[in-house]
């Protein structure tokens, strides 16, 4: 029998069916012990709240918009599509809402120091921009590999004030960049507070990263609501560990009419070594501080993985997603590189929105669903981010030289 999942009891105990939880090294646990009370003492705190939601409104550029893709919609002939449009928040993308709330916290707490891990670099960003305007010094952690395939991202870190470290061990990606992130936090914790960005990690950050990012659902059910007079049928996202997906489920989980589609990197495919498909390849483990499903050997050892998109390249997924699967409330698709850029190219010129490489991987998925479904159906996708920082990696995939670099 499906197990029943209950979002708010596992937002209070940390464990989302049999996932979550505090695995830690004795040096780090008390730290995040007081990360989780101060959590608990100001989540429900009026203060904290209305200084939350002034900066969500009036910095971040709160709401954003429920956009109605009218010429996709023609042009794949079903049902009708709904971007959530994330890429036009400050600093270009999702990552906005739940730092803003973290170093909300962090200020509380007294620390004078923000850190964070940053795969495709838009929570590095914006780690920076909230840093700068608290006056806080700010240090990111970011592979090697990521650091080489978003140059821009590295010089806008750096213009805000930050220190960009290149991580240079194990495959220079983002779980390797978490890995720093943490040994630091460790080093650090008196003055520092660590930033998460995706939905991973012990509680109570995937807690955390739920609570703030579901401002994106929060205010596309609202919206839909006002447009289209109901809820959606299906809500789609794109995953790595997982924040702009639970962010855009949160609202909708105890809606069972809403089928939440989450969408991995494939890579290569699936059939091949070059893929990050946690959910389709991946098996029970603990690593980063939580239990959850990992892509790994049958020894526990991470495995590399390898996506277009340096924000999906990440080796799990968040725990809530895996009890959400394992529940049998959300499903979780493999999209390709191949996939994605065709889906990046397509929107594009469809609807002249210029998409991040991750978010294209949704896109992919609605391409696919659409043109099944009847066309009073109704599809949100949510658009992560806005795709500057890709357009010279998808020019070098179709083999154009952008620079002479």
């Amino acid at each position: 029998m499906t197990e029943t999942y209950t979002p708010e009891e596992s937002m209070q105990n940390g464990r989302y069916l049999e996932y979550g939880g505090q695995y830690l090294p004795e040096i780090l646990l008390p730290e995040i012990k007081r990360v989780e009370a101060a959590y608990n003492q100001y989540k429900d705190d009026p203060d904290f709240l209305n200084e939350f939601h002034t900066l969500l409104r009036e910095y971040a550029g709160r709401p954003s918009l429920l956009y109605y893709a009218k010429n996709m919609t023609e042009d794949l002939g079903g049902a009708q599509i709904y971007f959530k449009r994330e890429d036009l928040n400050h600093t270009g993308a999702h990552k906005i809402n739940n730092v803003i709330g973290q170093a909300l916290i962090a200020k509380r707490m007294g620390k004078k120091r923000l850190i964070a891990e940053t795969g495709a670099g838009q929570h590095g960003v914006a780690t920076a921009t909230i840093a700068a305007l608290f006056g806080m010094e700010c240090e990111i952690f970011m592979g090697k590999m990521d650091t080489d395939r978003q140059r821009l991202n590295v010089y806008r870190m750096e213009l805000l004030g930050a220190k960009v470290n290149a991580v240079t061990s194990g495959s220079m990606v983002l779980k390797d960049a978490v890995n720093a992130a943490l040994q630091n936090y460790a080093a650090r914790s008196s003055d520092t507070f660590c930033v998460m960005g995706s939905a991973v990690g012990p509680h109570p950050f995937p807690a955390m990263v739920h609570d703030f990012q579901s401002v994106i659902s929060k205010e596309s059910k609202q919206q839909i609501q006002t447009v289209a007079g109901r809820l959606p049928d299906y809500v789609i996202a794109c995953l790595g560990g997982g924040s702009n997906a639970i962010g855009s489920f949160a609202e909708y989980i105890e809606e069972p009419s809403v089928k939440l589609i989450g969408c991995e990197a494939a890579g290569k495919g699936v059939d091949t070594p070059q893929t990050a498909a946690t959910m389709k390849l991946g098996s029970t483990g603990i690593f980063h501080g939580m239990k959850s499903r990992f892509l790994q050997n049958k020894d526990g050892q991470i495995d590399a993985v390898y996506s277009i998109s340096a924000g999906l390249d990440y080796p799990g997924i968040g725990p809530e997603h895996v009890a959400l699967m394992d529940s049998g409330r959300a499903t979780y698709v493999p999209i390709t590189d191949d996939e994605a850029v065709n889906a990046f190219e397509y929107i594009a010129k469809q609807e002249g929105i210029i998409a991040a490489i991750e978010s294209c991987h949704a896109v992919a998925e609605v391409q696919k669903l659409a043109p099944t479904l009847p066309k009073d159906k109704i599809i949100i996708c949510t658009l992560s981010g806005r795709g500057d920082k890709d357009v010279a990696s998808i020019a070098k995939y179709r083999g154009i030289q952008l620079s002479d670099d």
